[in-house]
């Protein structure tokens, strides 16, 4: 390969990642948009899209590990920005699938305390409605 063909190939792998990189950004907000909305189902089909997105992008990068990323030349710069932000974004997602998640651990552990001051009532594993008492009344204060 003479060095023009290099420059090109290198050339055209920037300009494949940058537009690669702004469908990982748009893919990123879907996402974003589908945990707010709780939708789980469309969150997980965009998973395998993702993935691919990301093979991809560190293959025409040729990033091997984060010390090949470094070396990038002065070109990427654009990427490199672009796929910081993208790291933000899927941190910002990652942070409301925690909150999301320990939400739900908190209305689970809340049904399951099994206090006997407590005055919940709530099903049983059979369906039957058991009687828990929570807490104190007014006339208990």
């Amino acid at each position: 390969m003479t060095s023009s063909t290099t420059a090109q190939a290198l050339d055209d792998n920037l300009s494949t990642a940058l537009a690669k990189a702004g469908s990982l950004e748009q893919l990123l907000e879907a996402e974003f948009d589908q945990l707010k909305a709780q939708n789980l189902d469309a969150f997980e089909a965009t998973q395998s899209s993702k993935n691919s997105l990301l093979q991809e992008l560190t293959r025409l990068a040729g990033i091997e590990g984060p010390e090949s990323a470094d070396a990038l030349g002065p070109e990427w710069d654009g990427f490199k920005s672009q796929m910081m932000h993208c790291r933000d974004l899927h941190r910002r997602n990652e942070v409301l699938i925690h909150r999301k998640i320990e939400a739900i651990r908190g209305a689970l552990q809340s049904l399951q305390v099994e206090d006997p001051t407590s005055s919940i009532e709530i099903y049983d594993r059979l369906g039957k409605l058991s009687r828990i008492r929570r807490g104190r009344g007014y006339s208990d204060a």
